[in-house]
């Protein structure tokens, strides 16, 4: 009896689930299947949503419907609320799912129908951005798109090109042509026959005419909203410090100080946010990506090595602190984002909510502490924002508070290191930014990159553990049998086939990695990925490298990623992953490719710097000096550690303790020394057994 009334409380607890399920759920649709979180945000919309599959668009072209494709990602402030006006709108579900057949991506897990489609809207409008909607006939080109639109526009465009399909195809049908042959034509580099020659003076120009638009007062571009763009100021770093350009030197600086100081950068746990809204760098469009911090602790690892400004030395420390601590797996991966937006304290979702503080709040949590720390922080009319909340921002150095409120250095260390315990405990109680917990190939490799470059510089064991676990799971997790690699990763599934950004950044992160361990295996890795990505991604017409795989499915065009962005471009990390493979294996094919494509991009640089700036830093590599170092001997490591004490950047390290089969290695193992190899355009100087004599012939 006993046994069956438990089969009973059983039966009637899973009963309650169920229904508890269902009231929570009124709609369900296809995406519920789904991985992406961005995907499953969608689940629940009364919209009868796909995935991109061939499932989806086979329906389209059975039933003869227009199709939706809207595009976006977990972290897309935008994105959720036309989701919230619109998608979660049963009138507009309704007219939505008569008409159409609806498909969300995740451009994320997507970049390949993402840039498709943006570049029709980019074409059809001259602007894009997230939310992307398209329209496109039942055969997936495109006919229409925009971003976001109100609940009022959207009905009233999906009603009107509803009636025109209906009423005149044919009209659509020519349309869609033209745009077709538009599409195909954008982002396809033509190979120039022109010999390549690459000097100075193009540089110089080049530079030039960027810098009319810089911002010396407050960093960054002359203009808002600000995007940090790490590579624009990587790049520009290595130049003024290789042409002692001290203007430039000025310029970099106060950019990545002001950048420091804004409330883009997180005053209270780390991290940058994805840019800055004003141009003060003040209130940040609030999501926190994986691509710009591993790319910014890059950047600033370096910026530290070139000025040991202590400053920059903290924002590595930090962001990687806020990495481990937020966007850290247990088994290496990186997570790929934080959402803008969370709940305030009066239960609504607002962007930001998470981050900012109100100045009673601050005032009873911080008690004696409160005015030295709104000095700082700027608790004041500078550093409001909007409903009394104020986002922290700094305009002063350190020695600027010492003096005025005369205490000692260590004491503000001190007091600084508490207040941001303090409140970091305190900003833990509130709801949580929802998480985008799916890895990304090329994502994971940008922070990879990070944390190879800040132990480098900074010489920290653990960021080391972390690069080399990371890198591990790489291989173990997203390198197929057949060489290549897989683009996504999530609750143990690796499925969607790599891009080119997943083979570029991968090689280069690799190739980072073992010039700080010497652990072969890194770059023969490096060598094996390069060569997949010849053999699937090349276009031995225009010397350049496709997007996509010849082994994924064809969209409406097949492009080649070649501006660089936020993200450099796959092509320009490529090139450069060539230059520097050219080098290590003496292949003179990677050289004459990498050449090639410089080459080939050469005549659009000189009027648009800030998008060819990762070519840019590959051109300094032909017109500078670039140095192979070779290290052989027992003493290998201490050597390189201390070689990579200075800023050199045009130059690889090469090293083994003992006889190596590599061709800068070969034939120069001699038993009990340690000699450094100095070499430059095939030629070797005499080996050095010291650091500061082989740093001396570098700079000759």
């Amino acid at each position: 009896m006993k046994f069956m009334k438990l089969l009973l409380f059983i039966f009637l607890i899973s009963c309650k689930g169920q229904n508890e399920s269902l009231m929570t759920h009124q709609f369900t649709n296809n995406l519920i299947n789904e991985t992406s979180p961005y995907l499953l945000q969608h689940a629940h919309n009364p919209v009868n949503w796909n995935a991109w599959n061939d499932k989806t668009l086979d329906l389209a072209k059975k039933e003869n419907k227009l199709i939706i494709i809207s595009v976006g990602y977990s972290a897309c402030h935008w994105c959720h609320v036309m989701e919230h006006e619109s998608f979660e709108d049963e009138e507009v579900a309704k007219t939505m799912n008569d008409n159409y057949i609806s498909i969300k991506v995740d451009r994320e897990e997507r970049p390949d129908i993402d840039q498709v489609y943006m570049n029709a809207v980019q074409l059809m409008t001259g602007q894009g951005g997230w939310p992307l909607n398209a329209i496109a006939l039942p055969d997936g080109r495109p006919i229409w798109g925009g971003t976001y639109f109100t609940k009022g526009q959207w009905i009233d465009v999906l009603k009107k090109i509803s009636k025109l399909y209906n009423d005149n195809p044919d009209k659509l049908y020519e349309y869609a042509d033209k745009l077709e042959q538009g599409i195909k034509s954008m982002d396809i580099v033509s190979l120039n026959n022109d010999a390549p020659i690459f000097e100075t003076a193009f540089i110089e120009e080049t530079v030039e005419n960027w810098s009319k638009h810089f911002d010396i007062k407050r960093g960054g571009m002359n203009r808002a909203p600000k995007f940090m763009m790490p590579n624009n100021y990587h790049f520009l770093l290595r130049y003024a410090y290789q042409k002692n350009d001290e203007a430039l030197k000025n310029f970099v600086n106060t950019t990545l100080t002001k950048m420091a100081y804004g409330g883009v950068y997180d005053q209270i746990g780390g991290g940058f946010s994805r840019y800055s809204v004003d141009d003060k760098w003040h209130i940040p469009h609030f999501e926190k990506m994986l691509y710009d911090n591993g790319q910014l602790v890059s950047l600033y690892a370096d910026a530290y090595l070139v000025t040991k400004n202590e400053l920059y030395k903290d924002v590595v420390t930090e962001t990687l602190a806020f990495i481990e601590r937020e966007l850290t797996v247990d088994n290496g991966a990186f997570l790929s984002s934080l959402d803008a937006d969370s709940s305030s304290p009066e239960g609504e979702l607002e962007e930001g909510a998470f981050y900012v503080w109100q100045k009673e709040s601050l005032k009873s949590l911080l008690g004696s502490d409160f005015d030295l720390f709104a000095d700082y922080y700027n608790v004041n009319g500078y550093g409001f924002w909007e409903n009394k909340n104020y986002v922290l921002i700094r305009t002063k150095t350190d020695q600027d508070l010492i003096k005025k409120h005369n205490i000692s250095l260590e004491s503000l260390s001190d007091k600084k290191q508490k207040w941001k315990t303090l409140l970091l405990n305190e900003r833990e109680k509130r709801e949580r930014p929802r998480l985008d917990d799916k890895t990304l190939t090329s994502w994971n490799a940008l922070m990879l990159k990070g944390y190879a470059d800040a132990y480098r510089v900074l010489k920290e064991e653990k960021h080391l553990l972390s690069a080399t676990k990371n890198a591990n799971f790489i291989m173990n997790n997203l390198l197929r049998h057949d060489g290549g690699l897989n683009h996504n990763y999530k609750n143990g599934k690796s499925s969607i086939n790599g891009y080119l950004e997943d083979y570029a950044t991968t090689i280069d992160a690799f190739i980072s990695l073992y010039e700080v361990t010497l652990d072969e295996k890194w770059l023969q890795a490096a060598r094996d990925l390069t060569n997949y990505a010849f053999d699937h991604f090349f276009d031995s017409t225009h010397k350049m490298f496709y997007f996509t795989s010849n082994e994924d499915k064809d969209l409406v065009s097949r492009n080649m990623e070649y501006r660089d962005n936020v993200i450099p471009a796959s092509n320009s990390t490529m090139a450069k992953n060539l230059f520097r493979l050219s080098h290590f294996f003496n292949n003179t094919h990677y050289y004459k490719t990498a050449t090639t494509m410089l080459n080939n991009v050469k005549p659009e640089i000189k009027d648009y710097g800030s998008s060819y700036s990762n070519w840019l830093d590959l051109m300094l590599n032909y017109t500078e000096p670039f140095y192979e170092v070779a290290i052989v001997g027992e003493l290998v490591s201490e050597k390189v550690s201390e070689l990579n004490k200075s800023y050199i950047p045009n130059k690889l390290i090469v090293g083994s303790k003992t006889e190596n089969k590599l061709p800068l290695l070969e034939n120069r193992y001699v038993e009990d020394e340690t000699f450094i190899y100095v070499c430059v355009n095939n030629a070797c100087k005499l080996p050095v057994s010291e650091v500061h004599k082989a740093i001396e012939l570098l700079k000759d």
